[in-house]
Order: structure tokens, then sequence, then C-alpha cells
């Protein structure tokens, strides 16, 4: 069946002497790999939308193994993370981490959204800490292992002070921590802007105001809590703690 959809190219691999293995992240389809015949060859349409990162309209013979690209064209190019290193390092680490985490030929249209926005978001702007962190924890949640980050983990108790424990998954309030010798305490705005963080869109966000030593302990947990329970070695993220030493 020959479907009209919008995809993210979340890998490519070569397939054949001129034709590519293309790993998408569709709005209708969700997640399909196609070939792409041809897009081997410089000067072929396939070659240029067939690109990481890439927004592109397609036309896809679908089928329940590998299908089919008929046809595609550029929407994005995204061209500004292709041209720096920085950029290019955090959008290939959220979509390995895409691939990784979502099965296939599950439509998911509000991740397709949220992993549009934060591309263009890497584009736009320098600073992509909080809008990783904020896709992570939306993936995270449709992998089954998201933190708890609206209430303590133990007790239910939504108010208070919170603390996070990697070992319970989540936030513990004050009359819990003792539960977890190795808590990492959180300032009484971070564990509200954890809850904020895993629930609104990016889109809604305007700008985003996070001191850098909160981003950094932010990151630090959300670093350690994927170690724990994500599972799944991913080469872009070895890479990006490469460039934190070189910082």
């Amino acid at each position: 069946m020959l479907e009209k959809m919008q995809g993210i190219v979340l890998k490519t691999q070569d397939y054949g002497e001129t034709h590519k293995i293309v790993t998408m992240f569709s709005d209708k389809a969700g997640k399909i790999s196609a070939i792409a015949r041809g897009a081997k060859k410089p000067k072929s349409r396939m070659a240029a939308v067939t690109q990481p990162f890439i927004l592109g309209d397609f036309f896809v013979y679908l089928n329940s193994g590998l299908s089919t690209i008929q046809q595609g064209d550029v929407l994005n190019s995204l061209r500004r993370i292709r041209e720096d290193i920085i950029k290019t390092a955090y959008a290939s680490y959220i979509v390995e981490l895409t691939d990784k985490i979502i099965d296939s030929h599950l439509p998911d249209h509000d991740l397709f959204k949220q992993l549009d926005q934060t591309l263009n978001w890497i584009a736009e702007h320098d600073d992509a800490i909080i809008p990783i962190i904020m896709y992570e924890l939306k993936l995270f949640n449709r992998g089954g292992f998201a933190p708890t980050v609206s209430k303590c983990v133990h007790c239910g108790n939504e108010g208070g002070t919170f603390a996070f424990s990697i070992a319970e998954g989540g936030l513990l309030c004050t009359a819990c921590q003792h539960i977890d010798a190795n808590v990492v305490r959180l300032p009484n705005n971070l564990a509200r802007l954890f809850h904020i963080f895993s629930e609104v869109e990016l889109e809604r966000i305007g700008t985003i105001s996070v001191k850098p030593e909160n981003q950094k302990l932010l990151r630090t947990i959300m670093d350690a809590y994927y170690d724990q329970y994500g599972g799944y070695y991913l080469k872009s993220k070895r890479f990006l703690k490469q460039l934190d030493k070189l910082k």
C-alpha cells in the first residue's frame, strides 16, 4: 500500500552499491525501515532526503518488514545542525535514543511532534540541555521506565521538599529520604521543574531559564537514571561525554 507521510530520518545504512536502508520516525506509521533505491548516487533526489535529521514528505510502499521509499521531498534540512559539531552531537543522541526505545509500526503523533520541535530547537539555539531533558522524559515514558517526578515515589506525598533517588526511581519526600542514603538533594524549584518538563510540550515553553549549576545537576541525574534503567548502549552519548571533557 502506497502511503504519503512525513518522516524524520533517524539513521541510514548502505545497501548494495547504490541503495540505502533508511530508518525513519513517521507521523502516520511510527518507526519504519525502508529501502531508498539509488540514494547513494550523488545526483539522486533520494540522496538529499535520506540524510539523518531530515524532515521530509515521503511516499512509501508500506510492508510489515522492509518498506520501499518511492519518492521524497525535503521539508526541513536542519542545515544549522550539520554545520555545528555540538549540535550534530545533540541531534545524533536524541535520534539514536528514539530509535532504540520506540517499537516499529506504532504511530505516536505526539512524540513525533516533540522530536521535530526538539531538533528545531537544537538547530536554532546554542543551549539545548533542557529541551533534550524534556524530550528524554517523554521518551522514557513511552519506553515504560520514566522516573516518578510528580510525587514521592514511596508514599505518594505531593508536597514539601524532595530529593531524587536513582535506586527508587524518582522523587522522595523528606519523610522518605532515609530509604536511600545516596539521594540527590534538589533545590525547591527543581523538583517542580522536573514535573513540568515531563508534562509540558516544548512549544508551550517560551524562554527556558535554569541556572547553569541546576542544568548540570539535572543532566547528571538523567544520565545516572538512564544508566540504571535504560539498558541500551548509545555511541552518540559516548561522543557527547568526550565533547564535555574537551570543554
